[in-house]
């Protein structure tokens, strides 16, 4: 996407509003097209069920073509110069794909790390989508009690092991940060990345061992504040997984058949899919609203949204009935991508906790 002057003026208007701008909706068609063209839900099943889970063709179709990789980067690093809210766009229709993407882990969480950093050769290199990256850190760290790993510094070399890393598979840097929030670059071949089971099938862990690895000081970063960055997006991809699991669940009740009626029609269901529809309303607002990066807005997002898309999930697979419960079926994959978004930068209890000392409300 190369409108740096429409994205500004764009960014301008939104700012004080929760709805899209026009520039967002055409670059959730052109993203929404691309995955529907490329990456349909059987399509998703059958790579989770491969040995390379992440669709690194698709991944450069997007990075490089569609520009998503650098949307978060100002132009004069190569980038779109857009802001959060268009990425949150892109993390929407990801979501609503569950595609096997790493644009959460490298073109949010790394790329926020590095601009916080001002590292603008690797920038570049992530812009162009011509290298991924990862940040080391577990996907379950929370950002209001964050930690790096406990390495071993030695002379332009680091020492140590981090688990439950997301991206590190398909991550040709590994972004490691210590204990005390220096930030060292290490280049993946020099690491080694092991796969974990994982519930989340389209998005595999890792654990990343570090045995004298040469490495790059970049300097301090503030990783609770990466992190909360991060949190604050990832309300969006959930946001998307609850939306298109909503969508799908009213497209079945509205076809499939009991006693001479769509199911769709009894009240019991028009009520329980209200309820939904609210819900994800609601989220839509949570999201658009933590796109800004404010701490009390991220609090409320995730402590909204990651219950909603789970439960949302959780009825569609109800409302499905026995076709729900097949493996053939992907809704299976949006419940474990809601699952393990739940706790992922954070559960929503360590959200509801930060909410309520923002707010200053009594313990």
């Amino acid at each position: 996407m190369n409108q740096p002057a429409a994205l500004r003026a764009a960014n301008e208007d939104g700012a004080r509003s929760l709805l899209y701008t026009e520039v967002e909706e055409e670059l959730r068609a052109a993203v929404r097209a691309l995955l529907a063209d490329r990456c349909p839900p059987a399509a998703v099943l059958r790579r989770a069920e491969s040995a390379q889970v992440h669709d690194l063709e698709l991944w450069k179709t997007l990075a490089r073509e569609i520009g998503v990789a650098g949307l978060l980067v100002p132009e004069e690093y190569g980038g779109a110069g857009a802001s959060a809210r268009e990425a949150a766009v892109v993390l929407e229709e990801l979501g609503r794909g569950v595609a096997p993407v790493p644009f959460f882990t490298s073109s949010v969480l790394a790329t926020k790390a590095l601009l916080d950093l001002g590292e603008r050769d690797l920038i570049r290199q992530l812009a162009a989508g011509e290298k991924t990256a990862a940040l080391a850190v577990p996907f379950a760290a929370t950002p209001y009690h964050v930690a790096g790993a406990p390495l071993e510094i030695g002379d332009g070399t680091v020492t140590g092991t981090v688990t439950g890393v997301a991206g590190a598979d398909v991550a040709d840097v590994l972004l490691v940060p210590s204990a005390d929030g220096t930030v060292f670059a290490v280049e993946a071949r020099h690491a080694a990345v092991t796969t974990l089971p994982s519930l989340d099938l389209t998005r595999p862990i890792a654990t990343v061992v570090l045995d004298a690895a040469p490495a790059r000081n970049l300097g301090v970063c503030d990783l609770g504040a990466v992190l909360r960055f991060g949190a604050g997006l990832l309300a969006s991809e959930q946001l998307g997984v609850a939306e298109w699991c909503l969508d799908t669940t009213l497209s079945y009740v509205r076809e499939r058949h009991q006693f001479a009626r769509p199911i769709g029609s009894f009240q019991a269901l028009k009520h329980r899919l209200a309820d939904l529809w609210l819900d994800v309303v609601r989220a839509r607002a949570a999201a658009r609203n933590a796109c800004a990066g404010d701490a009390l807005a991220v609090a409320v997002a995730q402590a909204w949204n990651a219950g909603v898309a789970v439960h949302v999930a959780e009825e569609a697979l109800q409302l499905h009935g026995g076709i729900g419960m097949t493996w053939e079926h992907p809704l299976h994959l949006y419940l474990k991508r809601a699952k393990a978004t739940e706790i992922a930068l954070g559960t929503p209890g360590d959200h509801r906790a930060a909410l309520a000392s923002l707010a200053d409300l009594p313990g």
